[in-house]
Order: C-alpha cells, then structure tokens, then sequence
C-alpha cells in the first residue's frame, strides 16, 4: 500500500495565490465588471484629442445667438491685488441662513424736482406682489446696506470721441460714491467684457483702471449686463447691488441676447443705471435698438436712464446717482400665497402721501421648489 504524500504548506499557499491573481486579471477583461473593476487601458493620443474636443452637434448654450456663452476676459494688465476679504468673503462658520422667502426691494421716490424724498414713514408705503398688498416686514429710510457696484465703460471706438470725459468723470465719481464698506469693480467693454480691477475701496487703484480702459471695436452690451449682473451676485447677501453702465447703446457683438441679460439682472436683484452718450442727437441719424433695450431693462430693475447733451453734464449725472444711491429706502416682504417655483412675480410699490416719483424692481423670479 503505498502512502500519498502531502505536499508542503508553502506550496499550497503559492499555488491559491496564483489562481487568486489569475481570476482578477481575467474578471478585469469581463464586460459585466462594474466600472472600477475593468481592466484601464492605456488612452491613445487619437482618443486623448477626441476626449477632449466638444461635442460640433451639441446646441448652442441658451440666449447666446452666436453659439458660446459670453466670459469675462482677463484682465491685462493683471488685476491689482487686494484684500481677501474685499474680493471674496470667507464664509462664516455656523451661520444659519434665513430669510430664504424674503424678498427685497430697494425703492427710490423723488419730488417733482427729481430730487430724493428723504424721511418718509413706513405707513407711506403700499407694497403689491401680483396686485395683493402685502405686509412689509422689514422698512429702513436711507438704507445702510452696503454697495457694491460694476461700474462698465464702453470702449468701443464707436464711443471713442467722448472717452476722455467720461474716464474723468467716472474717476471723480469712484471717489465721491464709495463709503466705508462699499466695495467697486471696474469693467470695460467692446467686442469682450474686461474686469480692469477687482472690487474693491483702494480709490487710486480703480482711478487708474478706469484712465488706462484701451480703445476696442465692437460694443457687447448685452454681455456685460448679464457678466457684471452675475459679478454682483457672488458677491454676497444682505448688499445692494448696482450696474452703472455708460455707452452708446449701439449693440453689435453680444454672444447673449436680450431676455438673458434681463433675466440675469432680474435674478441677481441688480440696480442698473444707464447713462447713454449719443454720438448722433437726431434719432433717425442713429440706430436706436440698443437704447429702447437698455431703457426696458433699465426700468425692469428699478434704476434710471440718463441722456446727457454734452460730456459735460456727466458730472452731474454721477451726483445724481450718488445721492440717489444714498436716499433709498428698503422694504422687504414674505410673499403671501407664495408663487410657483421659477416664474416672475410682478411687484408694485405705491407712497400714498404727496406727489412723487417711484422707481423700484417691477419683478422677481421665484426659486426652485
């Protein structure tokens, strides 16, 4: 009888190893792997290129007629560098947000001699969403929000006759207009929409981004309403955002269209001021596209619009808008019903004693559900 002999330990251990391994490379090749279990294979050059180049039969982004979405350039020279907390607020720890319902809305009344109406009470005001008055909850006369405003300047050569004024006259207003807490971004545009300085309240540094602006050639308004109303968005709550524009209105080159750049003003709760430097007085010399726009978004956002006869006036139109900016009043209500997700509420603000004029946001959409 002869006796079987066990082979040693070591061997079996080996030999399980092997078909262990064995069974791993061969599953890796298994179509019916899940994804992390395949085998990865070397990518090719060919297929690196083609991973990397967009899709030619994907649709253009949405309100961008000419296929891409408008970007901001950057600026040249480098934007000046400043503070972190001027340029992006850190996030505060443990804050809860709240107030997820309330809606804003900056209102400014003037006289019948288009001057701010400071000092008016609470009682003064009626508030309306779609025509159903509502309670405000919460009143300041002369807000003491915070500003942060883009001033854009169009450099477009079609603009170049006047751009000496109006750097001046934008300089002087830099000046005059920041507060303690404010925060100011210079823009310019023509064919693209530069950042030519980050916000900020360092006067010098904005004085001299908005002198050095360079002449471009075509005049993007569209775009840079929606880019500057997007650039006030990220910058935070509980701040008034505003866009004073100064142009000629004569828009050529946007990639966005009209109803995205007012949606994204509508959105954003921007303030826009419009100031238009007609190079042609007589309006059949002239194309007035790009004005009638501005205007009807100009007032969707509760701002003003400005024609100044001669550079001169400039000036006082920055004043204006200084002590406008100044003499607001806040008022902030909870809807009530509450409107469906994603669709625009109408609003309608009244001053019940004395003759005035009101200007305020006619509308905001409503979140996601």
């Amino acid at each position: 009888m002869s006796r079987t002999r066990t082979p040693p330990l070591s061997a079996l251990l080996l030999a399980v190893s092997g078909l262990f391994v064995a069974g791993i490379v061969s599953g890796q090749d298994k179509p019916d792997r899940p994804p992390w279990a395949q085998k990865r294979k070397p990518a090719s050059k060919a297929d690196a290129n083609s991973s990397s180049t967009p899709n030619p039969t994907a649709p253009p982004a949405e309100g961008t007629p000419n296929g891409a979405p408008p970007a901001m350039v950057e600026p040249t020279p480098p934007t000046p560098v400043v503070p972190a907390d001027a340029q992006n607020p850190p996030p505060q720890r443990g804050r809860i947000k709240v107030n997820v319902n309330l809606v804003n809305v900056l209102v400014s009344v003037l006289d019948e001699h288009n001057r701010p109406a400071p000092d008016l009470p609470r009682e003064a005001f009626q508030l309306f969403e779609e025509g159903v008055e509502q309670k405000v909850d919460r009143f300041e006369s002369q807000t003491s929000q915070p500003l942060d405003l883009a001033l854009m300047i169009d450099a477009s050569l079609s603009a170049h006759k006047e751009i000496a004024f109006e750097r001046e006259a934008a300089a002087h207003f830099i000046r005059q207009v920041l507060r303690p807490g404010d925060r100011l971004s210079v823009f310019a545009f023509d064919e693209d929409v530069t950042q030519r300085a980050a916000f900020s309240d360092n006067v010098a540094t904005l004085q001299d981004a908005v002198r050095n602006i360079p002449d471009g050639a075509g005049t993007s308004i569209y775009d840079a309403v929606l880019l500057g109303a997007r650039a006030l968005e990220r910058r935070g709550e509980d701040r008034r955002r505003v866009i004073i524009l100064v142009t000629d209105a004569g828009e050529t080159t946007s990639r966005a269209d009209f109803d995205s750049a007012r949606k994204e003003a509508v959105k954003s709760n921007t303030l826009l001021y419009t100031i238009v430097i007609r190079p042609v007085k007589n309006e059949s010399g002239r194309n007035t596209a790009g004005e009638h726009a501005l205007e009807t978004m100009t007032d969707t956002t509760g701002g003003a619009m400005f024609y100044p006869d001669a550079p001169q006036e400039l000036g006082a139109i920055f004043d204006r808008i200084d002590r406008e900016l100044r003499t607001q009043y806040l008022l902030a209500y909870y809807p009530f019903p509450k409107g469906p997700a994603n669709t625009y509420r109408s609003i309608q603000v009244k001053v019940t004693t004395g003759v005035y004029q009101i200007r305020h946001r006619k509308s905001y959409l409503t979140g996601p559900d």
